[in-house]
């Protein structure tokens, strides 16, 4: 870890935010939070997804304005109005994907905006004895800077990206799930930059969902949760399991206890599945009529898992049965005929045709079904299918021929479902399926899985909401780094699951 826990106490905090309050249209993403980061230190900062931890970030990197608290920085007040005001400051971020040019050169990368000059001409000497400096600060190679950024690995992207926070001076370092993306070996060498950092005195906020790696980086811990700072703590004065407390209040979430399910046979049969770089040796079981969850946080795998099922990546290892028989996919019209669909998280990327009606989006998927001459669509058929599943998922539209752009966010998802669902399928495979909706869209999608279940459909949850998964689920897989990590019941709590996920391996919740 960085500086000792007395230097932090006596120190004046780097930056200091008080009551900060952030409405978006009537809806607080923050309702009173409170960071103080002190000098050549690790902070950090935690929650649940919706906690307000990127709004809060970006409320002091300048992306967005508070609307009510204040802010200092080392000790004198100052108001953060746009990402250059917070440059200026010394404040900078680093994303977990690189915001890089790859066509560019390292040292284009690191200097781009901010050229070194001598009069009107670029300083290229100067660039280059800094460029040295930077790239063994941070761990690399000083023959690095020649190569375009594209040709590097992402690891080494993301110490390009760092770099280039330093050059831009960096007092305070924000680094978002920096390690979501990296190898074990990786994030060594990123704890390894973290702490040469701070050895010269930069504050380094460090968001990430996997508690327990904060115990080898971090210095002190705050604790989001709907919009607020539930608690600031030395990391040593706290566990894996009661941050994870801390995270969701300890409480108990609403199980699907009281849902009898109804099991029938083996319909996906997963046997030591491996896509290398992403998963490693899954094997686990889905019947018809049953929910299986996979929840995994951010990097975990659970997303490459479900992808590889419906054949958009080839797997490396394993094997994949369906109904008792092998079935490997390569592409997703082979799973598609045996009975799998997938419902995508990036709805609007990979889900539907904005400009399409909600017929069109409902019906595509299946054309065979509305032409009785081959090459022609029977628009009454098409209509039909189209107001039939309007109906069956209560989609609130005044016809099937609207536009799905314009449609509330839990209306487009139950129509992009509605495309899954025309020709009944064996297995269907949801990601994140009430990612974004509100919370009476997303009680009616759990209506509906719940009823495919019930008249015999495989379901296959893929969900980073801890209360969906608990909702949604007969049985609950835990992916953490690419590996099915524990198997709990519908009646665990969000508190063992989270703690499961984020990495505890001890049954007393002690340290790793």
């Amino acid at each position: 870890m960085s500086n000792t826990a007395a230097e932090q106490a006596t120190a004046v905090p780097r930056v200091v935010l008080t009551g900060i309050v952030k409405t978006y249209g009537g809806v607080r993403a923050i309702r009173n939070a409170d960071l103080s980061v002190a000098p050549g230190s690790v902070h950090a900062l935690v929650g649940e997804n919706g906690a307000g931890k990127s709004t809060l970030i970006k409320i002091l990197a300048g992306a967005e304005r508070a609307d009510a608290g204040s802010l200092q920085f080392n000790g004198e007040p100052v108001s953060i109005g746009s990402t250059t005001d917070a440059i200026g400051l010394g404040v900078q971020t680093v994303y977990q994907e690189p915001q890089l040019f790859p066509e560019l050169s390292v040292a284009e990368n690191v200097f781009v905006g901010r050229e070194l000059r001598k009069g009107v001409r670029v300083d290229w000497a100067g660039q280059a004895e800094q460029m040295s400096s930077l790239l063994e600060t941070v761990g690399l190679d000083t023959d690095i800077a020649t190569r375009t950024v594209g040709a590097l690995s992402i690891a080494q992207q993301q110490q390009v990206s760092i770099a280039k926070a330093l050059a831009g001076e960096a007092r305070v370092l924000i680094l978002d799930e920096p390690s979501a993306i990296l190898t074990d070996a990786e994030i060594d060498v990123l704890f390894a930059v973290i702490h040469r950092l701070t050895a010269t005195g930069v504050s380094v906020i460090y968001i990430s969902h996997r508690l327990d790696e904060l115990f080898r980086i971090a210095d002190v811990v705050t604790v989001m949760r709907d919009g607020e700072t539930i608690a600031t703590r030395p990391i040593g004065d706290l566990t894996v399991r009661e941050i994870a407390e801390l995270m969701v209040g300890g409480a108990l979430a609403e199980s699907r206890t009281d849902v009898e399910a109804t099991r029938g046979d083996v319909v996906l049969d997963l046997e030591g599945l491996t896509l290398q770089g992403f998963f490693s040796d899954v094997s686990f079981r889905v019947r018809a009529g049953e929910i299986v969850g996979l929840y995994g946080l951010i990097g975990s795998g659970a997303g490459e898992i479900a992808s590889t099922i419906y054949g958009m990546q080839r797997p490396t290892g394993g094997r994949m049965l369906i109904h008792g028989s092998p079935a490997l996919f390569h592409r997703p019209s082979s799973a598609k005929k045996r009975g799998i669909h997938l419902l995508p998280a990036n709805r609007s990327a990979q889900g539907s045709f904005s400009f399409q009606s909600i017929a069109f989006n409902i019906t595509i998927g299946e054309l065979q079904l509305l032409s009785r001459i081959r090459g022609w669509v029977e628009r009454r058929i098409e209509r039909d299918i189209a107001r039939d599943f309007i109906s069956r998922l209560s989609v609130k539209t005044p016809s099937e021929r609207q536009p799905i752009s314009a449609m509330s966010g839990g209306n487009a998802q139950k129509v992009v479902l509605a495309r899954q669902l025309v020709n009944r399928p064996q297995l269907l495979v949801l990601v994140e399926p009430t990612q974004g909706v509100d919370v009476g869209a997303k009680e009616e999608i759990h209506r509906i899985i719940d009823d495919l279940a019930s008249e015999g459909t495989a379901v296959l949850v893929v969900t980073s909401d801890l209360g969906e998964v608990l909702r949604i689920s007969d049985r609950i897989l835990v992916v953490r780094s690419g590996e099915i990590a524990h198997e709990f019941t519908a009646d665990a709590t969000q508190v063992e699951i989270l703690a499961a996920a984020a990495g505890e391996t001890h049954e007393s919740g002690e340290n790793p």
